[in-house]
């Protein structure tokens, strides 16, 4: 059936269409396919105010009970209330160093499931494919579990346990994919789909959801037909499907559309001069690369790296442990409150707490004791020359030139939403701004996920501001829980 959704455009529609098949997808997935969370009778919650309110209705299922009530109060490391009241009943005191097992039981009713696909580029897993294996989650790996299958109890089966409490990505990218089979998704997930198009069409839902041609349409969010609209409206997603035997164009309509493609697939720009140049990056991978094929090694003139996240730190590190000489530009104060390396707690993260350390005792023009390292805090970009040289300015305006055999630029991703009209930015909290996970998020209803300019349109993850795996989940909470209401709004 599925599959005759994506080679037949006259498929009758579905309930729901996920764009993204990460963790957020992969959730959702989990929920709308019948799997039902109810508050277990024996555990006896911390938070003692929830525990009162879990107590009133313990037969009612956490989907269908007034998430807003529920979760008012919650304080935690999410602004999202529903992302803290999931957390909080799958890892009831985690935050303080708890161990408490989740107050969730889960109850499998297929005859509740809303039929559903989940379109993703990769295998399940979303952008977690994009990152080198061996590098170690920020989260804790307990953290990055999903509903109803602790990853620490996969990862025991591997016989494997967790380095400083944390995972690397390539046995979240295993955890994933072995979660989707576990749990019976696969029958839901297209992988090696590209969306390239979603549009409105106000419609005659009984006649002709199918009689829009996608490439006679504006770029405008309603697309209008030629019949009457009397009763409904659908989306329709456009792109290509990739299998062993090629790839070809599909189209299939949704009555509900769910946004859930991340925020890693477009690197941020410096917008200097020379930036597109051959030698200068903007993914680490692209370090990896040069690394593999010998463009770059012990001998080499310095690689630049500039900024001062994580991945900025994770390039470093996979430098030094190459011998790579480095030079390190960014724009911050190393004691800046701001800076992540200030905020991050230096048992569970010493090789970040290292690379603060480089930064701070290997700056000009009082170099420490690192070798192959230099630090340039307070220093922007001004050009990058044809031949591979690149200028400097300090905070007092004074100019300085580094030969440099390559460049990586990483300073954050922004989402791509090509596929949306004018990319989204009408859905964002401010409609003149390009959508952004930290800056400016989809505007979406916190307890419905529900674009609050489209209805019908859901936004979750990165997309409405929730950047960790552990708080993702509380979007697929309050997306499956506003879709099980529309499907049925007197539930059992």
């Amino acid at each position: 059936m599925l599959h005759a959704h994506l080679e037949q455009s006259s498929a009758k529609p579905l309930p729901v269409v996920i764009i993204g098949n990460g963790p957020s997808g992969i959730c959702l997935s989990y929920l709308l396919s019948g799997n039902i969370p109810y508050v277990r009778r024996s555990p006896v919650h911390p938070n003692p105010i929830l525990q009162r309110k879990l107590e009133e209705t313990p037969e009612v299922s956490i989907l269908d009970q007034d998430i807003e009530y529920l979760s008012e109060g919650l304080e935690g490391r999410s602004s999202s209330p529903v992302a803290l009241l999931f957390d909080a009943l799958m890892r009831p005191d985690t935050d303080f160093g708890g161990t408490a097992d989740s107050v969730l039981a889960w109850s499998h009713q297929p005859d509740r499931a809303i039929p559903h696909l989940v379109l993703g580029k990769n295998l399940p897993g979303g952008a977690w494919h994009s990152i080198e294996g061996s590098m170690f989650t920020l989260s804790q790996g307990d953290w990055m579990g999903l509903p109803d299958l602790q990853f620490k109890d996969w990862l025991s089966k591997k016989k494997r346990g967790f380095r400083n409490n944390r995972a690397t990505a390539g046995d979240i990218v295993q955890y994933y994919q072995y979660y989707v089979a576990k749990k019976g998704l696969k029958k839901n997930f297209r992988c090696g789909t590209l969306v390239t198009s979603i549009k409105k069409l106000s419609v005659d839902v009984d006649s002709c959801y199918n009689s829009q041609d996608p490439r006679d349409s504006s770029s405008t969010w309603e697309a209008q037909t030629n019949t009457q609209v009397d009763s409904g409206s659908l989306f329709q997603v456009d792109g290509f499907l990739t299998t062993v035997s090629g790839t070809q164009p599909f189209s299939v309509y949704a009555e509900n559309v769910v946004l859930a493609t991340g925020t890693y697939d477009s690197p941020s720009r410096l917008g200097v001069k020379g930036e597109h140049l051959p030698f200068v990056h903007h993914t680490l991978s692209a370090l990896e690369e040069a690394v593999k094929n010998k463009e770059i090694g012990m001998m080499s003139d310095p690689i630049l790296i500039v900024g001062a996240g994580l991945t900025a730190a994770d390039a470093i590190l996979f430098a030094h442990h190459c011998n790579i000489p480095v030079i390190h530009a960014f724009r911050r104060r190393v004691n800046d409150p701001a800076l992540i390396f200030n905020q991050l707690p230096k048992t569970m993260y010493p090789e970040y707490h290292k690379v603060h350390q480089m930064m701070k005792e290997q700056a000009i023009p009082y170099p420490g004791p690192y070798e192959c390292y230099v630090s340039l805090p307070e220093h922007h970009i001004v050009t990058f020359t044809e031949d591979r040289k690149c200028i400097f300015c300090d905070k007092s305006g004074h100019q300085k030139i580094h030969n440099i055999s390559m460049a990586f630029v990483l300073i954050g991703s922004n989402p791509n939403l090509t596929y949306l009209p004018n990319n989204g930015v009408d859905l964002a909290v401010d409609c003149e701004q390009p959508v952004s996970s930290k800056r400016n998020p989809i505007d979406v209803d916190p307890f419905t996920y529900e674009s609050v300019h489209e209805k019908g349109l859901y936004a979750m993850g990165p997309l409405a501001g929730d950047n960790f795996v552990r708080f993702v989940q509380g979007g697929a909470l309050a997306v499956a829980s506003s879709l099980l209401k529309k499907a049925n709004p007197n539930p059992p």
